[in-house]
């Protein structure tokens, strides 16, 4: 398949996975069926398992599906070097709490709050690189920052319209939390995405074996936040209670969404990435108000929403530093 086509469908992929990911765990967190609702901090490490898996089927792949070298690559790389392995307990654990909080937000936010809050990770993720990597941003760049910035307070501006005054009383408190996690999300975030992508840039490991590394560490991450917070459910009701179709959808989507963003890194560019990020971001807004109808729109909101696509447009105008450092 030619390359421009390549470029094309990993971003239509993105686009749908970016989406579908949002809306589906919207709607998992919020759906009413009968038995308890599952846990997120299960699903962070079934998610954390999926993408381990997926990764040594890749590192399969690229030795020409041997066994033989698989468990070669596998022991030397990981087993053999375990200071290497224990480089990436920072940023594993940082991807553990994000995930974690991500769910927190969608369970307190519409989609298209989220969504359009959530862009504030190109402001960390770039403040990182500057400090962190030593990287200089352009005038566009610093412009679509503060548009950013403005944007995302617009959406999280405070609406009375009519008839809704009494239910923003009501859901008030759930949506400060939703917020808070969703900021604290972002600068997690930004710092790990640079952190891991100073780790990458410093080694020869392939970017598959670094994210078993991550995964790995983030299962135990994963495994202590279940048994701390959710021990007492775990032992009543078992680790994957709650969980249904929809349930293994959202994990399935979160645990394949790096390795989306790794192929579009690879055969696009920032512009298109952020031309995805746009269309996910609309595409939820509607599907959120006609579907999900948990979302009022206000003109507000929209000139916000507006300010955040053009602002993620112009970040990508000059191509370094990457908004978003690979990790599956």
């Amino acid at each position: 398949m030619p390359s421009s086509q390549l470029k094309y469908l990993s971003l239509g992929v993105l686009v749908f996975q970016t989406t579908s990911l949002v809306l589906t765990m919207r709607y998992s967190r919020t759906l009413q069926g009968e038995g308890p609702r599952y846990l997120a901090s299960s699903a962070v490490v079934t998610t954390e398992l999926l993408k381990i898996l997926a990764c040594v089927v890749l590192v399969y792949r690229d030795h020409r599906y041997s066994v033989r070298a698989l468990k070669s690559v596998l022991v030397e790389e990981i087993l053999n070097k375990p200071m290497e392995t224990l480089k990436l307990a920072i940023p594993s654990g940082i991807y553990t709490l994000q995930n974690n909080l991500l769910y927190v937000a969608l369970s307190n936010l519409d989609a298209a709050t989220y969504q359009v809050t959530y862009q504030l990770k190109i402001l960390t993720t770039a403040l990182f690189s500057v400090s962190m990597l030593g990287r200089r941003l352009g005038v566009y760049q610093w412009l679509s920052l503060l548009i950013l910035m403005a944007g995302v307070a617009l959406v999280q501006w405070p609406s009375e319209a009519t008839g809704a005054v009494e239910q923003k009383q009501l859901t008030a408190g759930s949506q400060f939390v939703g917020v808070v996690s969703v900021l604290v999300a972002c600068c997690s975030s930004g710092f790990a995405g640079v952190y891991f992508e100073k780790i990458l840039k410093q080694t020869k490991q392939s970017v598959w074996i670094r994210n078993i590394q991550l995964g790995m560490l983030g299962m135990v991450f994963g495994l202590m936040g279940v048994f701390v917070y959710d021990g007492d459910r775990v032992r009543e009701s078992g680790m994957f209670q709650g969980y249904n179709r929809l349930t293994w959808i959202v994990v399935s989507l979160q645990a394949l969404g790096g390795l989306v963003v790794a192929v579009v890194i690879k055969y696009a560019d920032n512009i298109l990435k952020g031309f995805a990020t746009s269309l996910s971001i609309i595409l939820s807004t509607l599907i959120s108000y006609f579907w999900l109808q948990d979302f009022e729109p206000t003109s507000v909101f929209f000139l916000g929403a507006m300010l955040v696509i053009a602002a993620t447009f112009l970040y990508g105008c000059e191509s370094k530093p990457s908004p978003n450092p690979s990790r599956a």
